[in-house]
């Protein structure tokens, strides 16, 4: 017995410097979970840079300030997918981490792709529903033009104008507004708080319209 002491002291020794903690595994698992679920999410869009500001008519100044993230969002038919958002560098992470939060959420998005996509023309991407930020056009009116603001289900929030304006159509066409509907917004919605936070600002305060879908830093 007196030999077989120092046996088993070495063996207990070896197991607990050599054996994973709890804690670790716990965290290994959780991420194995999170990268099992982007790897089977319904890839929605897959450029790469080059294609994805194909034919834009931005100046080399504008194209510098690019980046173009990879999301993932539950879309309108309750399933995950993978989408990418053509955006400035300034407010890429902030963009990436509302949709990390919108994913928390099960916030659907109908779409998330480049307007590279319906070749530069706005108006099908939001007759589309589609989630985008860079968009070139007159940078002197439009924070799209420069990838610093984002437009999120179009359809489901829809331009609409304010007292005195109502003559105007309603953009995209045919849609309408019910806040009771999964990817729309309101006020008091914790994703319209979280870009509040972050400090952008809500397209539903400009003066003259209710731009539902627009968050833009100025």
């Amino acid at each position: 017995m007196r030999h077989t002491l120092p046996f088993i002291f070495l063996f207990f020794l070896f197991y607990s410097c050599n054996s994973p903690r709890k804690d670790n595994i716990q965290r290994n698992d959780s991420r194995i979970i999170e990268n099992n679920q982007e790897d089977t999410a319904i890839i929605d869009s897959k450029y790469n840079f080059d294609e994805a500001i194909k034919g834009t008519k931005a100046p080399e100044n504008v194209i510098q300030q690019l980046e173009l993230v990879d999301v993932c969002y539950y879309s309108t038919d309750a399933k995950l997918h993978k989408g990418q958002i053509l955006t400035n560098k300034v407010i890429a992470k902030d963009i990436q981490e509302i949709f990390n939060y919108m994913l928390k959420l099960k916030f659907q998005i109908a779409h998330v792709i480049p307007v590279v996509k319906y070749d530069w023309n706005d108006n099908l991407s939001m007759e589309d529903n589609n989630t985008y930020s860079f968009c070139f056009r007159d940078t002197t009116y439009s924070k799209h033009a420069t990838g610093m603001a984002i437009d999120i289900n179009p359809l489901f929030n829809p331009l609409h104008w304010k007292t005195g304006f109502e003559y105007r159509a309603i953009k995209p066409a045919g849609a309408r507004v019910d806040t009771t509907v999964n990817g729309t917004f309101y006020p008091s919605h914790p994703v319209v708080q979280e870009f509040k936070k972050r400090g952008f600002f809500w397209g539903h305060y400009f003066k003259s319209k209710y731009d539902d879908h627009h968050f833009q830093k100025r």
